[in-house]
């Protein structure tokens, strides 16, 4: 059972051994493609390209499918929310995780004490 939405930050807080994470690591891992991007930006920015596309691999099967109701939610959302700096990516999955009913993981300070958000740093 899914239980989570896991945003980017926390996959790549997970990647980089974040202690605070273990809890986690038996979870489902559910993502969009827009995460997997920022993921894989991520690891070749730190990594080199091999294991960026290890990391590319083990998450790719955990990319959820993003209808059109929930991405225009979801851009509504951020421009409702334009005083604080949220990606895309980030307002999707949120939105997303809100449609269905799992909590959204991340660490991110834009998203601390909005609802419905498990924030770990």
């Amino acid at each position: 059972m899914v239980n989570y939405f896991w945003d980017s930050y926390a996959i790549i807080e997970s990647i980089d051994g974040n202690k605070n994470y273990l809890k986690y690591i038996d979870e489902p891992i559910l993502i969009t493609i827009f995460n997997l991007a920022e993921i894989y930006w991520f690891a070749l920015y730190e990594y080199d390209e091999e294991k960026a596309n290890d990391i590319y691999l083990r998450f790719k099967n955990s990319v959820a499918d993003i209808d059109d109701e929930t991405l225009k939610h979801a851009i509504k959302f951020r421009k409702s929310h334009k005083n604080k700096n949220l990606s895309y990516a980030d307002c999707i999955g949120y939105v997303y995780s809100l449609k269905h009913d799992l909590k959204f993981l991340t660490g991110d300070k834009e998203f601390k004490g909005m609802d419905n958000v498990e924030f770990v740093q």
